[in-house]
């Protein structure tokens, strides 16, 4: 078994990490976290997003040495309290499954009963809805003004 800590692979990971390219083309770059990069899923059906840690070749939170698996569990619980707090949602899903897209990532997706796939899992039970300028914005600044002091925002609006 592997081990990446957060803090001697900080430097390193910097520079090596890259961004799997379906995430990269599903998603919005929000910003980012002491590990994780955080996304915005391009679906505006759902509030949905995604912590993907900066780290290159992990698959499995398992991977992380004790601090990083500290470090991920404390950003998905302050996206998770961010996600309920701006979105008032009945229910947080969060999963870590990987089957399609093997880097690791963390799905936190708000729930609503009622929302259009409700009760069911939101893959692949309807086709995504792109954002339009102005719900991306909307969700951003709802979402922001509910993370945490140490969030660093870096972002760019959807090409419409």
């Amino acid at each position: 078994m592997r081990c990446i800590g957060p803090f001697h692979a900080a430097r390193a990971a910097s520079v090596t990490f890259s961004l799997h390219p379906q995430l990269a083309r599903d998603c919005h770059r929000l910003g980012r976290f002491e590990l994780s990069v955080l996304l915005l899923m391009n679906d505006a059906q759902y509030p949905w997003c995604i912590l993907v840690p900066q780290r290159e070749n992990l698959r499995e939170i398992y991977e992380l040495d004790q601090a990083g698996q500290a470090l991920l569990l404390r950003e998905s619980v302050a996206l998770g309290r961010a996600l309920m707090a701006a979105f008032r949602g009945d229910k947080l899903n969060v999963a870590a499954l990987g089957n399609m897209v093997p880097q690791l990532h963390l799905h936190h997706i708000v729930r609503h009963a009622g929302d259009p796939a409700w009760p069911a899992p939101v893959w692949g039970k309807l086709p995504a809805r792109p954002y339009t300028a102005a719900e991306f914005e909307q969700r951003r600044a709802a979402l922001r003004t509910q993370l945490p002091a140490g969030f660093v925002e870096d972002y760019a609006p959807p090409a419409v």
